[in-house]
């Protein structure tokens, strides 16, 4: 194991209680040691280290302020909140990190109750915060108690409308209730939109103003003496740029901005919100992203998400690839088709690195969008595009396309616009576990009327399908695929478009077809070998399409076989559910055929590698080959049966 740091006062800490009597100059030096313990262990385990870097001096002077778990602290996505967990007896397992039977990478309800409300995606804090505000108010009764509801939500994850949706609708209830606004002006990507540049304009003349003169916005939490001198301030101040206007509209009393790596700042003014809030505030905390951590801080994403590495050097600990990342596949595609037709365009939300758009936005800056932390409106807005007679490729993660869903079906499916969705992450991705699995897409697109849903098997396949979108002007199209390398397949010089719903045979065999549907192709193919060691030759097709299905296929696959098994990488309800749907029609099951479908499982599955993940999902090799000798009524020796 790696030295780990010296951090004598921490080690007297197990739970947020041991701090409430530390003095000021101990909760300054407990900050540092708290910094230095999560560079220690996401250098073992990975992760996400900037924005817990960043608020480390927060996070020890709310747990030192508050009274958690009675009071609520909402952190807005979660992956900042390693120092939180750190402090809130989970110290001894934070070094399982983002691993398998390991602590989450995000909060998490059913780890611990310091963490009130679970989050992964953004910008749903403080919706969760007002609900435990009126649930106290209301009398709920939870086991830990129902105290204060603090949000606390980056500049970032304000750009999301659900923020001001809950704004709006918490000024109007008037209930106490505390959002803290971490303003680091560096989400995952560089935030955009007006509202960053209106908190730029907030403090870009006077950054750190004295705690009552910041006051202008919450008079009412002085004492007496200082109020009629703060309403003059608040006179003085109007019209000028700094100031919390659109948040007092809101019905929010504004504090700040305040430094939020300065203790001596961050003390006093929790401890007075706590004493005297009456209403909803919001205190403004400017904080740095990789803060006191010398690679994070230099790093162009200030280390939002890194693997395993040298604390000294902050060389980071990659392995080799073997192949080009789906990521990547896609992003140089997108480019040699956006560069024979100028007519395409790009849409992201907040995730240009992620996605692979930061190569379009470098050589195409005005066909390339990033929409900010707003799948909603970034489906609409390309749905208008396509409407104007653009091409646009609406890229988003699977996961986070979910928030889009209603504009999906209203504004791009029902009006038949040719938005070409690349989906990605699809399937179940590892580290960042449930939340971020790419599990449900099929089923929510496959279902609309118009659409067609693709997804590739392979990196070659996936050139060919970005070249079938550009094409494809009749109507929605989706195709998606998975996190991280490909399978190292001869790549075509060009992708081709290919024949809508139209699937391929992989290899003709007898008695069971096995029909996949996305990257279990390979699976399929090393079930498939290890059969033939057992006599048992399967036909294998890979069906490229959801929707429209390749009906002649998967009817010639029922025809000519005893059983067909289909294969997909996600939920019940999509690619095999078509499938069965469109058998049962022709009354094929009438004739005997033996059917299944692997699909994943009606749970949520935990952070784990890949592999384990899809072992979980009874979806890897050796349970294909399980399912196929079941279906035969071939038992194995020592194995149960699928």
């Amino acid at each position: 194991m790696p030295d780990q740091p010296a951090t004598p006062l921490l080690d007297k800490i197990k739970r947020p209680a041991d701090m409430h009597g530390l003095t000021d100059t101990q909760l300054i030096q407990l900050a540092r040691e708290v910094r230095a313990e999560t560079v220690s262990a996401v250098s073992e385990t990975g992760g996400h280290l900037g924005a817990g870097l960043g608020v480390v001096e927060l996070t020890v002077a709310l747990h030192a302020v508050f009274d958690t778990p009675r009071d609520k602290i909402i952190w807005d996505v979660g992956h900042q909140c390693y120092p939180h967990k750190i402090l809130t007896e989970r110290r001894d397992r934070i070094r399982t990190l983002r691993q398998k039977d390991g602590l989450s990478g995000f909060t998490k309800r059913s780890e611990s109750p310091y963490d009130p409300f679970g989050a992964a995606h953004s910008s749903t804090s403080i919706s969760a915060a007002l609900g435990f505000a009126v649930a106290r108010d209301l009398g709920g009764v939870v086991p830990e108690g129902l105290g204060d509801a603090i949000a606390v939500i980056g500049d970032g994850a304000m750009s999301a409308g659900m923020a001001y949706e809950a704004m709006n609708n918490a000024g109007h209830l008037k209930k106490r209730l505390i959002v803290i606004l971490n303003d680091n002006e560096m989400s995952i990507a560089p935030p955009v939109g007006a509202m960053s540049s209106y908190l730029s304009r907030l403090y870009a003349e006077e950054p750190f103003q004295d705690f009552k003169a910041a006051a202008k916005g919450a008079v009412s939490l002085l004492p007496y003496p200082f109020r009629e001198g703060a309403k003059r301030a608040k006179d003085m101040l109007k019209g000028m740029a700094v100031g919390g206007t659109l948040f007092e509209q809101l019905g929010f009393s504004y504090l700040g901005p305040i430094d939020g790596h300065d203790m001596n700042q961050l003390l006093p003014v929790l401890r007075t919100v706590r004493a005297r809030a009456t209403g909803p505030i919001l205190i403004h905390v400017l904080t740095k992203k990789g803060k006191g951590y010398a690679p994070a801080e230099n790093a162009r994403d200030k280390g939002h998400g890194v693997s395993k590495f040298n604390v000294v050097t902050g060389e980071q600990k990659k392995a080799p690839s073997n192949a080009p990342s789906y990521t990547s596949v896609f992003a140089k595609t997108l480019l040699e088709e956006a560069a024979e037709d100028d007519k395409i365009c790009a849409v992201t939300a907040a995730m240009p690195d992620g996605t692979g758009l930061n190569l379009f936005a470098e050589r195409y800056p005005s066909r390339c969008f990033d929409v900010g932390i707003a799948e909603q409106h970034g489906v609409t807005f390309s749905a208008a595009l396509a409407a104007g007679g653009m091409r646009p490729f609406c890229t988003m993660y699977s996961t986070f396309l979910q928030r889009g869903y209603d504009q999906v079906v209203h504004d791009v499916a029902i009006q038949r616009l040719p938005v070409r969705f690349a989906i990605d992450r699809a399937g179940l991705v590892g580290a960042d576990g449930a939340t971020h699995a790419g599990a449900f897409d099929v089923a929510y697109l496959a279902n609309l009327p118009g659409f067609v849903v693709m997804a590739a098997a392979d990196e070659a396949e996936l050139k060919h399908m970005v070249a079938t979108a550009a094409a494809h002007d009749d109507g929605p199209i989706a195709f998606r695929f998975p996190r991280g390398e490909g399978n190292g397949v001869d790549m075509p010089e060009r992708g081709k478009p290919l024949e809508i719903g139209k699937g391929r045979m992989i290899r003709q065999g007898s008695r069971v077809a096995l029909l996949s549907f996305g990257t279990r192709l390979a699976e399929v193919e090393k079930a498939a070998e290890a059969l033939a060691a057992k006599g048992i030759t399967p036909t294998i097709a890979d069906a490229r399409f959801a929707k429209p299905l390749d009906r002649d296929l998967i009817l010639s696959l029922a025809a000519d076989h005893e059983a067909l098994i289909t294969i997909e990488e996600g939920a019940v309800g999509g690619f095999g559910s078509h499938v069965a749907q469109l058998l049962a029609e022709e009354g094929v099951f009438d004739k005997g055929l033996k059917y299944r479908s692997m699909v994943l499982p009606d749970i949520f599955i935990d952070q784990a590698s890949p592999a384990d993940m899809y072992a979980v999902a009874g979806m890897n090799a050796e349970q294909i080959e399980a399912k196929v000798l079941d279906v035969l009524g071939v038992t194995r020796i020592g194995v149960q049966r699928a």
